[in-house]
């Protein structure tokens, strides 16, 4: 073989460039979103994929942000554009100008209906979500026991914490059966109830490596889990039923070792700063103390004791002599008070006052009974001075001078006048000493006249 028929890498690669982008200058492709990757630059990275094969498809940003929608794994989609060759990585791609959605895939609708049935179910339901333990001593892992997945989740947990102890339980975590392997892994891990807490994942991948994780005999096994579990499936961006259904969902398997730990961890950390600020604060308190004392054994006034004292000392004699005065004087008007006190006692004492009440009532009684005596004595003159003079006007003692006094006979009125008497009528005349019955023979007025007479 000839050197002019050895060919470079780049010349090789050159020619198949030129003869795949001549012969597929523009083509129309089917097939389903996966390795979705969005970059910063606004670029979209992704793959087509069916059945039996897998094209590179790259969407430069001029022609995705024309796009009506925001692909996502799974979905079913036709692209337009034009076959290329990448030289660096010898590989060829598909530059994509247009992407329209062609429909959701089968494993996509079949998720959908999964997290639709399981939710339905109370399976993401909150209320049956177990809180993490605090301070875990065992932790278990389920994951495949080659993958990087354990070795990233025990080193996190040698730099938080020393003292842990990881039980592994191995599983395949794709392909046939895994889905099997993890939920069984799930069950024995509580059955013999040996770790605090479980950590459940893998790295990431396409959706259909990471399905397993999207079996709802795993979301069983998860659900009836009576140990808390941390879903770790994939990288951030990454969701599957297994997050939904599990305690807690971290983003990648380093933070499920971080979450695992993050309370004791911090424990720790908070006693690490406490500790280092209590020393700091003891250091710069000895320290100002110390500084302080020593100018205080510098001070002049401590080269002598009476220097320090003899102005608190002079202070402390001038208020014993005002408290003494006080004192004296406090006591000395107590007992004028006391004094004054008794002899208002004396004055008002109330045998005293009650010889002065017998005094007066004395007193009162003489002049009652004087008073009673001369006003009985008045009614008594009195009463005689009217008994003498209805005595001398009561007309029988007139009867006794020789006065006589007459009266009807029939009404017993007494006759007042010589005009109510008839001739011929019979009076009743009273004397002192009896009465008698005339009968009126001439009527005769004080005048002279005669009213009449009887024949």
């Amino acid at each position: 073989m000839s050197e002019e028929n050895i060919l470079s890498v780049t010349q090789l690669t050159t020619s198949i460039k030129n003869c795949l982008e001549n012969r597929f200058k523009t083509v129309h492709v089917q097939g389903e979103v996966t390795n979705i990757t969005y970059q910063s630059s606004g670029h979209i990275y992704f793959s087509l994929k069916d059945q039996s094969a897998q094209l590179s498809c790259v969407l430069f940003r001029g022609n995705a942000q024309r796009l009506s929608f925001k692909p996502k794994a799974g979905d079913k989609v036709v692209v337009y554009g034009e076959i290329s060759v990448y030289p660096p990585r010898g590989s060829y791609q598909l530059i994509c100008r247009t992407l329209k959605q062609a429909g959701v895939g089968s494993l996509l609708l079949q998720l959908h209906e999964l997290k639709k049935k399981l939710q339905e179910k109370g399976y993401f339901e909150k209320s049956h979500k177990t809180p993490l333990p605090a301070y875990p001593k065992t932790i278990g892992v389920i994951t495949s026991p080659t993958g990087a997945v354990i070795q990233d989740i025990i080193n996190v947990l040698k730099r938080r914490h020393a003292g842990f102890h990881v039980v592994l339980y191995p599983v395949k975590v794709q392909g046939d059966g895994a889905a099997q392997e993890i939920a069984k892994a799930i069950w024995e891990a509580n059955k013999h109830n040996i770790a605090d807490v479980l950590i459940v994942g893998r790295g990431g991948g396409s959706l259909e490596d990471l399905w397993p994780f999207n079996e709802e005999i795993v979301a069983d096994a998860l659900f009836a889990s009576t140990l808390p579990v941390i879903a770790a499936v994939g990288h951030e961006t990454d969701f599957s039923i297994t997050d939904f259904v599990a305690d807690i969902r971290a983003p990648t398997p380093s933070a499920a070792a971080e979450i695992v730990m993050r309370e004791q961890a911090q424990q720790i950390e908070f006693l690490a700063n406490a500790q280092n600020q209590l020393d700091t604060h003891l250091k710069n308190l000895i320290k100002y103390h110390k500084e302080r004392l020593s100018r205080y054994a510098k001070h002049p006034l401590f080269a002598s004791p009476y220097g320090l004292l003899n102005i608190q000392m002079q202070k402390m004699d001038d208020v014993t002599t005002r408290l003494q005065v006080a004192i004296k004087h406090h006591f000395e008007k107590g007992i004028l008070r006391l004094k004054n006190i008794s002899e208002s006692l004396s004055r008002n004492s109330p045998q005293k006052r009650i010889s002065q009440l017998e005094k007066r009532l004395e007193e009162l009684h003489t002049y009652i009974c004087h008073s009673t005596k001369k006003k009985v004595e008045d009614k008594k003159r009195n009463f005689s001075a009217l008994l003498a003079h209805l005595q001398s006007i009561d007309p029988k003692n007139l009867l006794q001078k020789g006065y006589c006094i007459s009266f009807d006979e029939k009404s017993g009125s007494v006759i007042m006048s010589a005009s109510s008497l008839k001739e011929g009528e019979t009076a009743k005349i009273l004397y002192h000493d009896g009465e008698a019955l005339v009968e009126a023979r001439k009527i005769i007025q004080k005048n002279g006249t005669q009213v009449g007479s009887m024949p």
